[in-house]
């Protein structure tokens, strides 16, 4: 039997000299020359150490990609500019009103073409903000920060000011932005009140999208045609989620939420769809009785939904923390619905 087994229970107070706390196992061992020391325990109940987000690394360097199109582009305004100067003057030259009229055409394109290209600005600048607010509000559930999450709690309220089925939720946050509470519970509170309703209609949106797109193509005798209509269904609902949540998508901005989303996919890792996933959806046996178009158009559903979640975590303003994320499980059954009508 050791010293330290046959040591008997004693009292003793942590700040006498004779009592050393220490965190280290070997130096909590009795010394020869007496004394008492304390190993001390971490705390299980103490929060865990902030950990800053990691933002993906920058790009260095000239980016030649954007050097060619800006330059491709500034050829082509300068060739549409001189052959519209062209035009004007041959116009001025067979007869003076046709010239006039001409110019004025002209004059009204022009103005057409800046207030189209500021409506595309202000909603990739829109867009811009609704990512920039994702962000802040991720850092706020890692850093617990109050002030941060009541300036993104503002920012949400700011937005949703233009649904009008927002309104309660509005009410709720607004009364609960200046109240004692941590950065990350104001951010889940915010997510409950203003972002399920609208998660709701999303996922109304994709399942639609997804049923027309399995009906549509499982009925299409043509491959071109079901390409050409499982973009365009992609991209209309793209556009119905960004307006959705808050952003006013231009074609620029269309263009970009879905290159956003396909990126989303391929970096999640979801793009593919198993075959025991649809075998799950039609049910066992009855795969093997539909015809191969009926596969088809179910397998282009599962692709449209899917990248409509995708798209939902790109656009959505807040991630998700307080609500379940959407999972392609939870659309089977619209699908299939879809499915039997068409069948």
């Amino acid at each position: 039997m050791t010293d330290q087994e046959r040591r008997r229970p004693a009292a003793f107070r942590l700040d006498d000299p004779g009592v050393t706390v220490t965190a280290s196992p070997e130096d909590a061992r009795p010394s020869s020359a007496g004394g008492v020391r304390v190993l001390t325990e971490a705390d299980a109940f103490a929060a865990p150490a902030a950990i800053e987000p990691v933002s993906p690394p920058t790009r260095k360097g000239m980016r030649w990609g954007a050097l060619f199109w800006s330059a491709l582009g500034g050829l082509v305004a300068l060739g549409a500019g001189l052959a519209v100067t062209r035009l004007i003057e041959d116009l001025f030259a067979r007869a003076e009103g046709l010239g006039w009229i001409g110019a004025a055409l002209a004059a009204l394109a022009g103005v057409a073409l800046l207030v189209i290209v500021g409506r595309e600005l202000f909603a990739l600048l829109r867009l811009a903000a609704i990512e920039k607010l994702h962000a802040r509000a991720a850092a706020v559930l890692i850093s617990d920060d109050r002030d941060e999450a009541r300036a993104v709690a503002a920012e949400l309220i700011r937005l949703a000011k233009e649904n009008p089925h927002l309104a309660r939720g509005r009410t709720v946050l607004t009364q609960h932005v200046d109240d004692i509470i941590d950065g990350a519970d104001l951010v889940r509170l915010a997510e409950r009140e203003l972002m399920a309703p609208l998660d709701d209609e999303a996922r109304r949106l994709i399942s639609q999208a997804a049923q027309r797109v399995s009906v549509v193509t499982a009925v299409s005798p043509r491959a071109a045609i079901d390409m050409i209509f499982v973009l365009i269904s992609a991209l209309r609902l793209i556009r119905q989620l960004a307006k959705l949540y808050g952003g006013r998508p231009g074609w620029l901005g269309l263009a970009r939420l879905f290159r956003q989303a396909v990126a989303h996919l391929a970096v999640t890792g979801s793009v593919a769809i198993s075959d025991g996933l649809i075998q799950q959806a039609l049910g066992h046996g009855l795969a093997s009785r539909l015809s191969a178009k009926l596969g088809e158009g179910v397998l282009n559903g599962f692709l449209t939904a899917r990248l409509g979640l995708a798209a939902m975590d790109v656009i959505r303003p807040l991630p998700f923390a307080a609500l379940p994320r959407p999972a392609l499980s939870d659309l089977i059954k619209d699908l299939t619905r879809g499915r039997d009508e068409a069948a």
